[in-house]
């Protein structure tokens, strides 16, 4: 979908703050996903640059810039966000016989079988 990592984790954190609240500041975007600050604004820049972020400064803070989705950056973002959870369950669908699985992690560990 031409998204690092870091960056699909950004776009999907400004899509689901915006749906939840309006636009956030980069600062904000950075504590929701637990990331790096400026880090947060050089990937920011790379997704602005592509064209699916906006940046806009905050009328009551001018040092604080306000984070948007164009249309081609919601779209991403909801295309990629479901690609994502469709690869975890894919991926984790074992863990939904959770017993199956921990007795397997026991043979693995060579820990007997709790009864």
């Amino acid at each position: 979908m031409g998204l690092t990592h870091v960056q699909f984790v950004l776009l999907a954190s400004t899509w689901w703050l915006a749906t939840h609240g309006g636009q956030p500041t980069q600062r904000e975007l950075a504590d929701h996903a637990g990331t790096d600050v400026m880090m947060t604004s050089q990937v920011v820049r790379a997704l602005q640059a592509k064209g699916l972020i906006t940046r806009e400064p905050d009328e009551h803070d001018p040092r604080a810039l306000r984070l948007g989705l164009t249309r081609q950056g919601e779209n991403l973002a909801q295309l990629a966000l479901a690609a994502v959870e469709a690869a975890d369950a894919d991926y984790f669908r074992v863990v939904e016989d959770a017993p199956r699985l921990i007795g397997a992690l026991r043979a693995m560990a060579g820990r007997p079988q709790k009864e």
